[in-house]
C-alpha cells in the first residue's frame, strides 16, 4: 500500500510550502528542493506529477492492502536529489538521515527526529525512480513553468495598456 503523500501533518512538521530554502547557497541541494517546493505548491502540476509517479507502483501491488510503503512524495524527493546531484546510495543515505532541510521536505518533524532510512529501503524505492521517469517529469514541470511565464507576460501587457 502506497500513499501519494501523507495528508495529516505530524507534531512539529513544517508545511512544505513554508520551508525556508537558502537560495544564496551555491550547492545543488537547495536548487533541487526549491523546484520540488514549486511542484508541491501548484496543485495542478502536482497532480500531473503524481499521475506519472503512480506508474512506479508495480502491478502486483494492491494499494488497499499490506504494509505502508514509502510515500510517492518521498520517492520523488529522494529520486530527484540522487539523480540531480549524481550521488550513489551511500551518499543519499547519509544526506537523507542528516540534512535538516531535506528531512523537512521529506515530511519529517520533531516527532520523527530519530527516524532513520535504511540503505536497502532507499535502494528498493529510489531505484524505481529512473532517468526516464525524471525526463517525463521534467517535461511536465517545463510546460508548467512556460504557462506561468506566458501568463505573467500577458498580465504585464494588459497592465501597460
Amino acid at each position: 500500500m502506497r500513499r501519494v503523500i501523507q495528508s495529516q501533518r505530524k507534531l512539529g512538521q513544517v508545511d512544505i510550502a513554508q520551508i525556508e530554502i537558502d537560495l544564496r547557497c551555491r550547492d545543488e541541494i537547495p536548487k533541487v528542493l526549491h523546484g520540488l517546493q514549486y511542484i508541491y505548491c501548484n496543485p495542478g502540476l502536482r497532480e500531473k506529477v503524481f499521475e506519472v509517479l503512480e506508474e512506479l507502483i508495480p502491478d502486483r501491488i494492491n494499494p488497499d492492502n499490506g504494509r505502508p510503503g514509502m510515500d510517492l512524495w518521498r520517492v520523488l524527493v529522494l529520486g530527484c536529489v540522487k539523480l540531480n546531484c549524481n550521488w550513489n546510495y551511500d551518499k543519499l543515505h547519509d544526506i537523507a538521515n542528516n540534512h535538516k532541510t531535506l528531512r523537512e521536505m521529506l515530511g519529517h518533524g520533531i516527532a520523527d527526529e530519530n527516524y532513520r532510512y535504511c540503505l536497502q529501503i532507499l535502494k528498493d524505492n529510489v531505484s524505481l525512480f529512473t532517468p526516464e521517469i525524471l525526463d517525463r517529469l521534467n517535461q511536465i514541470v517545463l510546460e508548467g513553468g512556460h504557462s506561468v511565464l506566458i501568463g505573467e507576460k500577458k498580465r504585464r501587457i494588459k497592465i501597460k495598456w
